[in-house]
């Protein structure tokens, strides 16, 4: 490390980094500063990075910590490296009058690194590539009306377990809900995966009227839990697997086996922190493998007499 005592400066996988405020406190409750962030993007990043590269980034800055404002940055700053990759995509619609935006794609760890050091807390990403334009992913957000809780939303994703396609991976949203992925190989528009969507939804309300709600009106969602078939429009983004989240503790949006779904009892069951991510990668690997067309993980597997299809 180099630079001056209050900029330091680090080399990351070959690119120098200046780095600024590591003592600033980003999660008051937990005492977790800039530094810790930092370290936690620095070490996740090798599953991570896969889950996000080819991707258009959308980032969520707390520069005061999670106690402060934040806003959500698409446009990639000026004040970026040389280094790092810009993608230039059609705006449609754009409440700035833009027709494109240089969006940020973050394909390696030092633009991980970058980013924690602006506090970019949240890392926000869409189901399709920029690659081919097209989904990859399709699923749904699982998100409790109270008083419905986490343990509904994991009776939920096991609703959805039987009717979608596998493989299917599951994981919490760092906050109060879960999210269930599956893969798109059929060639599908992103609204086609989006109406097939919302006919899932649609029948699981249909089958299970005081647990599902496929409706987003909010007045609509006490005591259920909606069943977000929205999130695969092209123009949405969902946190990304293994983001951290701007709450009041360093939650993450964690990967979680379907053993652990079923064996939801508590809502504590399905929260887990920087550290505890960083524990269960050593323990099980990237639970979400399977959704990059790698060979299934722990528990990610397609079930007996699945096909490999699309959710």
């Amino acid at each position: 490390m180099s630079g001056t005592a209050d900029q330091p400066s680090v080399e990351v996988d070959g690119r120098r980094l200046r780095l600024s405020n590591l003592d600033k406190v980003l999660y008051p409750a937990d005492g977790f500063t800039k530094a810790q962030v930092i370290d936690y993007y620095h070490r996740i990043s090798p599953v991570a990075v896969p889950h996000l590269a080819d991707r258009p980034l959308t980032v969520v800055r707390f520069p005061n910590g999670v106690g402060e404002s934040s806003f959500f940055t698409k446009n990639a700053p000026s004040h970026r490296p040389d280094w790092t990759t810009v993608a230039t995509l059609p705006s449609p619609g754009s409440t700035k009058d833009r027709s494109t935006i240089d969006y940020l794609v973050a394909g390696d760890r030092a633009t991980l690194v970058w980013l924690a050091n602006l506090a970019s807390l949240e890392l926000h990403t869409p189901m399709w590539r920029i690659s081919t334009g097209h989904p990859d992913l399709g699923g749904a957000a699982l998100d409790p009306g109270p008083p419905a809780r986490a343990v509904d939303c994991a009776k939920v994703a096991l609703l959805l377990r039987e009717v979608l396609p596998g493989p299917l991976c599951v994981k919490t949203s760092g906050s109060k809900g879960l999210q269930v992925y599956g893969r798109v190989t059929d060639g599908r528009t992103s609204m086609e995966v989006r109406a097939d969507m919302r006919a899932v939804a649609t029948q699981l309300q249909r089958d299970h009227p005081d647990l599902v709600v496929a409706n987003m009106r909010k007045d609509l969602r006490g005591g259920r839990v909606l069943l977000d078939w929205s999130q695969n429009n092209p123009a949405k983004t969902t946190v990304s697997v293994y983001s951290l989240r701007g709450r009041q503790r360093p939650t993450v949006s964690t990967p979680v086996t379907w053993e652990e779904i079923r064996d939801c009892r508590r809502p504590e069951d399905l929260v887990f922190t920087a550290a505890d991510v960083l524990r269960r990668v050593d323990q099980h690997g990237d639970l979400f493998a399977p959704l990059l067309g790698g060979p299934p993980g722990a528990d990610g597997e397609a079930r007996a007499g699945e096909s490999d299809g699309s959710a």
